[in-house]
């Protein structure tokens, strides 16, 4: 069956990498971030590569949450449904706690965790209506447990949107909708590209490849790459608080 797949944070790393998959794979691309030119240009490679793919871009930021709302139903309407839809935009910024960047921890904690929020609530609004539908939260293996310095912040919003997801996946149960959460190691980006810690970091291409055959299978939870990060999430929620400090 041809699947409509909304995909936010689109317009460059894995968001875009996702898209040019899941089209080459013959489905229809429902495409959002805040830059419109950078959509233009995404969207226009994919048609040229598959003709046969539709696809449609809107400009959307995560944190204006009235647009999240009125950018989900306006691609509803385009497309007459959506199949899936991909929580994945978020940022990396982040400051050591007390350090006087709060607005910076801010503006991480509300664009990864408050704004995936509402694109929870856009979705499934969306999915009961359909009684149907595949709810995909892009988290991360530091939500695995805290990190030190500036890390901090960021796993703490990977946590909330994986246990986030559970709480929507519980309430789905016995029903047509599913709820995925998807963690994925270093895969190499913008959010990741300076980190002097990256270990086991692939590049975007295998990075997203691995993230769309994961995704199309439609786990209630996977590490991605599956080796070695399930294994490593497992050693890492068991280390002694002073070891964890010394490798995050």
């Amino acid at each position: 069956m041809r699947k409509t797949i909304l995909i936010t944070g689109a317009s460059t790393g894995l968001g875009a990498g996702m898209a040019r998959l899941f089209a080459a794979q013959g489905s229809d691309l429902a495409l959002c971030a805040r830059r419109l030119p950078e959509l233009e240009s995404l969207k226009a490679e994919i048609t040229a590569a598959h003709p046969q793919v539709r696809v449609e871009v809107r400009t959307l930021d995560v944190c204006d949450y009235d647009a999240v709302f009125s950018v989900f139903r306006a691609f509803q309407a385009d497309f007459g449904r959506l199949d899936r839809i991909i929580v994945n935009a978020g940022i990396g910024l982040g400051a050591e706690i007390g350090r006087g960047r709060f607005d910076v921890n801010r503006r991480t904690a509300e664009t990864n965790f408050v704004a995936a929020l509402a694109q929870c609530e856009a979705a499934m609004e969306i999915f009961r209506e359909q009684d149907d539908g595949h709810l995909v939260m892009m988290s991360s293996v530091s939500a695995t447990r805290g990190f030190k310095g500036p890390a901090a912040i960021y796993a703490a919003t990977k946590a909330g949107v994986a246990v986030l997801a559970e709480g929507i996946r519980m309430d789905t149960l016995d029903t047509p909708i599913r709820v995925s959460t998807i963690l994925p190691g270093y895969i190499l980006t913008a959010i990741n590209a300076d980190l002097k810690n990256a270990p086991f970091r692939v590049d975007l291409d295998t990075g997203c490849r691995a993230l769309v055959k994961t995704i199309n299978r439609e786990p209630h939870t996977a590490y991605v790459p599956t080796w070695p990060w399930t294994v490593l999430s497992w050693v890492l929620r068991r280390l002694p608080v002073r070891l964890a400090a010394k490798m995050s």
